[in-house]
Parts: structure tokens; sequence; C-alpha cells
């Protein structure tokens, strides 16, 4: 499993996406959430702008990624 790491109290889904490299562009990461293709801690997520804070896990073709705080 991947880890990132965020300096504030919460990453956008969108962001978290490309952040872990899992994307290369926010259009990219749009596209990906509003088709259904993202779990949060194991629920499909189609909210580019979920907020994500420690301990959250999501998914993404296949990569699991946590997210933690600095």
């Amino acid at each position: 499993m991947e880890n990132i790491t965020i300096k504030d109290d919460f990453i956008k889904l969108g962001q978290a996406l490309k952040l872990a490299g899992l994307v290369s562009s926010g259009i990219e990461a749009k596209i990906v959430v509003q088709d259904g293709e993202v779990k949060v801690n194991g629920e499909t997520d189609t909210r580019r702008g979920r907020k994500l804070y420690t301990g959250d896990i999501f998914e993404y073709n296949g990569s699991k990624v946590t997210v933690s705080k600095a």
C-alpha cells in the first residue's frame, strides 16, 4: 500500500489522486472520480472535492493509498 503525507488537516480527493501520481492532471482526476472509478474507505465516491483526512484510504486502478499527516 502506498502512502501520501499532507500538511493540512485534509486534502481533496482530486488533489490526493494527483499527489499519489495516480492521475496526471486535475481534468483526469475529475473524469475518473465522476465515472465512479475511485473508492474511499471501501466505498465508491463520485465527489472530486471529497475531503480526505489522516487514516483515510483511497483506491484507484488497483492502487491503494493511505493519507497521513506530516
